[in-house]
């Protein structure tokens, strides 16, 4: 396997250390180069032509946003974002994920010299991943070019419609959360993949650009019509029946397959619904979660309708490619096909 080359840009000449020796230590990859702000960053990338960066958000001269939108302009390249747990820390994150970086990790709040080696593999899968992104897609066919291949039933007044997603998510909630009707009833509810903290903060920036309510989820609350609700970090987010209606319920049960909160375990508590229309989604990101969810829906209500994100839109096409595996799958759609459908399934 050819090397991956890295260049890893951070005001901090300690983290650029740290960062470099954590990601030296896998023989897959090779830093070939450190940037101490963003304009010496870009510089470096410029002449360099690495095939992944790691972007401090916080840096003087010029800040990783900034940075991150002149790479994204003028030489795209897979950009993972470090970012602080600190409310300015995770608001910059989720901006910097929605204009074009593949990932972030969260820095440590405590004792950065002991706690940065706790996300040591962290660090290497996510700048890994982000050298096999494809940033040059083709162009997208247009949202109404599509076909569904087998009959819709609705058979019931109610729809839930459950999302799942993991690498590149929050772009591609922004499009499917966007791209709905403000007249759109059925409620949401989404895993994806994030530290807590983070989820609040992406909830909190997709309500200001949907027609329709976006929250983080709280325990216990009624599920409301015209609400997408995501599931805290480190939750596990499940549906419970409260008579006639529906209430989140949220726990720090064990990881499934590495992931609290888990796609799985959403997917296989809307399975048990009774007289429910039930829309599951798979969007990009590594891995397999939600299969097993996919398939215990369709084996307590084979009416599901499943869809999942086509290969030519994924970030990274490996949670989609899992559902699609499953046989489950009803529809693989473009990114900018959801929304559309989904007004469709609902109406």
């Amino acid at each position: 396997m050819k090397q991956i080359r890295a260049i890893v840009i951070d005001d901090s000449a300690f983290m650029r250390k740290i960062i470099s020796d954590i990601l030296a230590s896998d023989p897959r990859v090779n830093v070939i180069a450190t940037g101490r702000n963003g304009e010496d960053g870009i510089k470096k990338i410029q002449k360099l032509q690495p095939d992944v960066v790691t972007l401090d958000v916080h840096m003087p001269i010029m800040d990783g946003i900034k940075a991150l939108s002149i790479i994204m302009k003028e030489q795209p390249t897979p950009v993972v974002m470090l970012s602080s747990e600190t409310k300015e820390g995770t608001t910059k994150a989720i901006q910097a994920i929605s204009n074009g970086a593949v990932d972030f990790i969260a820095k440590p709040s405590g004792s950065i010299s002991l706690d940065i080696r706790k996300i040591q593999q962290e660090i290497i899968s996510k700048v890994i991943t982000a050298s096999q992104v494809k940033l040059h897609k083709k162009p997208l066919r247009k949202a109404a070019d599509y076909h569904i291949k087998t009959p819709v039933p609705k058979n019931f007044d109610k729809t839930i419609i459950t999302i799942g997603t993991s690498t590149g998510g929050p772009r591609a909630l922004q499009q499917v959360l966007t791209n709905i009707s403000d007249s759109f009833t059925a409620p949401i509810l989404i895993v994806q993949h994030m530290p807590a903290r983070f989820t609040k903060s992406l909830a909190e920036r997709l309500n200001t650009l949907s027609p329709i309510r976006v929250k983080e989820a709280e325990h216990g609350e009624i599920i409301e019509n015209g609400t997408a609700y995501i599931a805290p970090g480190d939750f596990h987010m499940s549906i419970n029946g409260i008579g006639t209606a529906h209430a989140i319920s949220l726990s720090k049960d064990e990881p499934v397959k590495g992931h609290r909160p888990s796609v799985d375990t959403l997917f296989c508590s809307a399975a048990g619904l009774k007289r429910i229309n039930k829309i599951a989604i798979v969007l990009t990101g590594m891995g397999n979660d939600g299969s097993a969810g996919i398939v215990e829906m369709k084996k307590q209500d084979p009416n599901t309708i499943v869809l999942a994100e086509a290969e030519e839109t994924s970030i990274v096409y490996g949670m989609p490619k899992a559902a699609v595996q499953t046989g489950y799958v009803n529809q693989e759609l473009l990114l900018n096909q959801f929304g559309s459908m989904l007004n469709k399934l609902t109406k």
